[in-house]
């Protein structure tokens, strides 16, 4: 495997739940750290959305890897930030035999 060009930064986030003061909660984005990747767009697709169509882009990122289980590593439900652009982590596994690079499936939404 010809090792990718990790030249792109982004920051992983996760979500925590915050109580709310009346007995819910509110969702809050925590930023976990900056990693740097490989980025390759892939399909597009337009989907129904509460207020009209949407546009979806689904996105292959490759990133240094970290075994399962350990903190760096990301996961579904996490997303990437680049700027104000969000992509929503779908999946996570191995982009080689060594585990050198993780491969993340991730959708970017735009309105």
């Amino acid at each position: 495997m010809v090792p990718p060009r990790l030249t792109v930064p982004l920051i992983l986030e996760t979500r925590e739940r915050q109580p709310d003061g009346m007995g819910g909660h509110s969702v809050h984005w925590v930023v976990l750290g900056q990693v740097f990747a490989a980025m390759k767009a892939g399909r597009g697709a337009m989907r129904g959305a509460e207020a009209g169509p949407e546009s979806v882009a689904g996105w292959t990122i490759t990133l240094r890897g970290f075994a399962a289980g350990d903190p760096r590593r990301p996961r579904p439900g996490q997303r990437l930030r680049m700027g104000t652009r969000l992509f929503r982590i779908d999946s996570v596994a191995e982009a080689d035999a060594a585990g050198r690079y993780v491969q993340v499936i991730a959708e970017e939404e735009l309105a």
